[in-house]
């Protein structure tokens, strides 16, 4: 892969949170994953797991089905305008506090990963 593939299309990413708050208010966006860790240099020799990795956090996933809300912001996102797929994790804020400490997923997307609500 060279260094042209691992830049992220910033103005689609914008796109993807407009069109996500469009339907939820959204306190905290996260964006993390392999084309994150290669943009910051990373070295390609690694395990590099998904490409992107989604942590959106609202009030109003409270009483929603985990699984719904994953398939409606993920059905929004544009994997071919974003050069691949998302693993889309959607969570109230006490679910996300959780999921934190306990998913080495969305603990290492909260530490290192891009935010994308204080932009």
């Amino acid at each position: 892969m060279d260094g042209t593939a691992t830049v992220i299309n910033r103005a689609e990413l914008q796109r993807y949170l407009d069109r996500v708050s469009d339907r939820w208010p959204i306190a905290v966006a996260l964006l993390g994953g392999a084309r994150v860790a290669d943009e910051r240099g990373a070295p390609p020799q690694r395990e590099r797991g998904p490409d992107y990795i989604v942590v959106l956090v609202s009030e109003a996933y409270d009483g929603m089905p985990w699984l719904e809300r994953v398939y409606h912001a993920g059905a929004l996102w544009d994997g071919l305008e974003m050069g691949a797929g998302a693993d889309v994790h959607c969570y109230t804020p006490a679910e996300f506090e959780r999921k934190r400490v306990s998913l080495p997923i969305v603990r290492v997307t909260a530490e290192t990963g891009l935010e994308l609500t204080g932009a």
